[in-house]
C-alpha cells in the first residue's frame, strides 16, 4: 500500500486545493481546530452529510437545480462571476458549508454576516424584467431547499453511510437552522416539508437561455484538465442522474432511466468511492490536510 501513497496523496491534494485553496490544512485547521462552542453536536446528521464525499455529485445537482429558477438564474448569471472564476466561487461556497457545519459559532456567524451584506447588494432585473434581489427571502427559500434536497439525494444514494428516515428529517432541521440565520422564512424541517417546498416552486421554474448555457459550461465545458475529464464526466453523469425526471427537458438533459439506474450509477458509486479513498489519506491525516 505505500507505494500507492504518491497516487492516492497527489489525487487528495489536486480536489483539496480546488475545495479549499493553496492551503488546505490552515483552512481545515480554522474550521476545525478554531476553540468555541459549534451549532451542531459530533452525531449530528448534518456533519456526516457534508464531510461524505457524495457531496461532489449533490453539489453539482444543486446548483442545476437551483438553475431553474429564472430569478435566481438571473442574479448567479449577472453577479456570481461563475464563468470567470469557478474554483473561486467554490471554494468561497465549501468554506461556507464547512464554517457553518463544523465551525466556532462566531466563526460561522461572521461567514454568515458576510453573505447576507453580499446578497443586499445584488440586485436587478431579469431578461425578461422581473426585478430581482438576492435577498429576497422567496429565493433564498428556493437556493436553501434545491441545496438540502440535493445534497440529500447524494448522501443517500452515494454516501457512505445513508440516512435512515429520522436521520433524514434531523438533517433537514440541522440545515434550517443556518437557513433562518441566512433569512430564509419558515424553512422546511422534515423530509416532507422539503418535498412540499419542492412542488410548491415547481410551477415558477423553467429553462431559460441562462439556465441553459449554465448548464453546459457545467456539463460540457467544464473549467478541468483534460486529464481528468473522464473522470469529471462520471461525476456530472451522476449529478445528472439524481435530478428529478421534470428537470430534464427545461434544461435540455438526458433522461435514460435504465442506464441512469445501473452504468452511471455504478460509474457514480466508483469514483465517490475514489474520492473518499484519496481524502482518506494517511499521510494527509498526519499533516492535518484531510477534508
Amino acid at each position: 500500500m505505500t507505494a500507492l501513497n504518491p497516487l492516492r496523496d497527489g489525487l487528495a491534494r489536486m480536489i483539496l486545493t480546488k475545495v479549499a485553496g493553496p492551503d488546505p490544512h490552515a483552512e481545515r485547521d480554522r474550521v476545525h481546530n478554531t476553540p468555541g462552542p459549534r451549532w451542531f453536536a459530533p452525531d449530528r446528521p448534518i456533519r456526516r452529510v457534508h464531510g461524505d464525499a457524495s457531496m461532489f455529485a449533490g453539489g453539482l445537482r444543486a446548483l442545476l437545480l437551483q438553475s431553474l429558477h429564472p430569478l435566481a438564474m438571473a442574479a448567479v448569471a449577472a453577479h456570481s462571476g461563475y464563468r470567470g472564476d469557478p474554483w473561486g466561487r467554490l471554494r468561497r461556497t465549501s468554506y461556507f458549508l464547512a464554517i457553518t457545519t463544523y465551525g466556532a459559532i462566531p466563526a460561522a456567524e461572521e461567514a454568515i454576516e458576510h453573505v447576507r451584506s453580499v446578497h443586499e447588494r445584488v440586485r436587478g432585473t431579469s431578461p425578461d424584467g422581473v426585478k430581482y434581489r438576492a435577498s429576497d427571502p422567496h429565493l433564498l427559500k428556493w437556493v436553501h431547499v434545491a441545496e438540502v434536497d440535493s445534497f440529500l439525494a447524494a448522501h443517500q444514494r452515494y454516501g457512505l453511510h445513508p440516512l435512515n428516515a429520522e436521520e433524514q428529517d434531523l438533517y433537514v432541521e440541522d440545515a434550517a437552522l443556518v437557513a433562518r440565520k441566512l433569512g430564509v422564512i419558515d424553512p422546511p424541517t422534515t423530509v416532507a416539508e422539503l418535498r412540499q417546498v419542492l412542488t410548491e416552486y415547481q410551477p415558477e421554474l423553467r429553462g431559460t437561455t441562462a439556465a441553459r448555457q449554465a448548464a453546459r459550461f457545467m456539463l460540457v465545458h467544464p473549467p478541468v484538465p483534460w486529464t481528468v475529464r473522464p473522470a469529471y464526466g462520471v461525476l456530472t453523469a451522476a449529478a445528472v442522474g439524481l435530478l428529478p425526471w421534470w428537470t430534464r427537458l427545461p434544461l435540455r438533459l438526458p433522461y435514460v432511466p435504465l442506464a441512469e439506474h445501473t452504468v452511471v450509477r455504478a460509474a457514480g458509486d466508483g469514483l465517490t468511492r475514489t474520492i473518499r479513498w484519496a481524502l482518506a489519506s494517511p499521510t494527509l491525516a498526519e499533516t492535518g490536510a484531510e477534508a
